[in-house]
């Protein structure tokens, strides 16, 4: 329990940011060239996508979606770290801190969804093709879309249900550039036990579901790959996921350093990379991947230019 003498904190410090001038320069512009990155290419995917009649299939439809939550998640916590690099201004009210947790772990969960569901749609596509139009009908694809947001809303409320019992003493100082549920956690000197349960079971409940579509779906993938006798065959199969293969990878492995690797807290600095890596180089790596690797994509925007 708080002290008698401790006040509720009324804003935190956001520590993650060097102190050194010139390291300062160059990571704010790096940070910036990555956000303008991220805003042309998912913007970009998203316009290409509507306008593309080749592009209106549900493998697109949640591509656009997709790049719809990279530039959402970026927004949230990239603009807040380029002040923060530039102006100095590290101070994050309480009440800017709880909408930055809200709104990111909303996004951040619906990401997770959408992902399963490229990858369950990839499933259907490489393991049941003359299945497909049927089981990926638009009305099925918009009720999986709607229920990955639905997901990712009921994850941020039970965080704003686990984030409203907790008490912080003083001006708080996170060890990094964005306010992250877990720090936040072991920094109050409240009673954690519900904070920590409701973590706990949304991340079992949610996350454990989609990490597991992912994974059944690929082996089913592979398995069916594999079975394929021709080697022209194979290759025109797993172009269809190898893209989708490359942002699952990156976005789990991430979140994997970032929260499952135990470490020491003298070895934690790998947690703002991989941070990094999650909240803004991810985003911006996502159009890049399906743009270079995809065939219909680089098409498509041949056939846009030429307009």
């Amino acid at each position: 329990m708080p002290g008698n003498n401790c006040t509720q904190a009324t804003e935190f410090i956001l520590a993650g940011f060097t102190e050194a001038p010139a390291a300062q320069v160059a990571q704010f512009l790096l940070f910036l060239l990555t956000y303008l990155v991220t805003i042309l290419g998912n913007l970009g995917m998203i316009v290409l996508i509507r306008v593309s009649p080749p592009l209106h299939s549900p493998m697109y439809y949640f591509l656009g979606n997709l790049a719809f939550v990279n530039l959402c998640t970026s927004t949230i916590i990239t603009p807040r770290m380029l002040a923060g690099v530039l102006l100095g201004k590290k101070r994050i009210t309480y009440a800017g801190c709880m909408a930055q947790v809200f709104t990111f772990d909303l996004f951040g969960m619906a990401e997770c969804f959408l992902l399963a569901t490229m990858a369950y749609d990839r499933y259907v596509a490489v393991c049941h093709p003359l299945l497909y139009p049927l089981v990926m009908s638009p009305e099925r694809c918009s009720r999986l879309v709607t229920g990955s947001y639905l997901l990712g809303l009921t994850d941020s409320v039970a965080q704003a249900i686990s984030m409203s019992s907790l008490f912080f003493c003083g001006s708080s100082a996170i060890d990094l550039f964005f306010c992250d549920i877990s720090l936040l956690i072991s920094l109050s000197t409240s009673d954690t036990t519900l904070s920590l349960n409701i973590l706990r079971t949304s991340s079992s409940l949610l996350g454990v579901p989609s990490t597991l579509v992912v994974l059944v779906s690929y082996v089913a993938i592979i398995s069916t790959i594999l079975s394929i006798s021709s080697a022209e065959g194979k290759c025109k199969a797993f172009s269809t996921c190898a893209s989708h293969l490359t942002t699952v990878s990156t976005f789990y492995g991430s979140l994997m350093f970032m929260y499952l690797i135990p470490r020491s807290d003298t070895s934690r600095g790998g947690d703002k990379w991989a941070a990094v890596l999650y909240t803004v180089v991810t985003p911006m790596l996502n159009p890049l991947i399906y743009s270079l690797r995809n065939q219909e994509v680089k098409e498509a925007w041949r056939r846009l230019r030429k307009r």
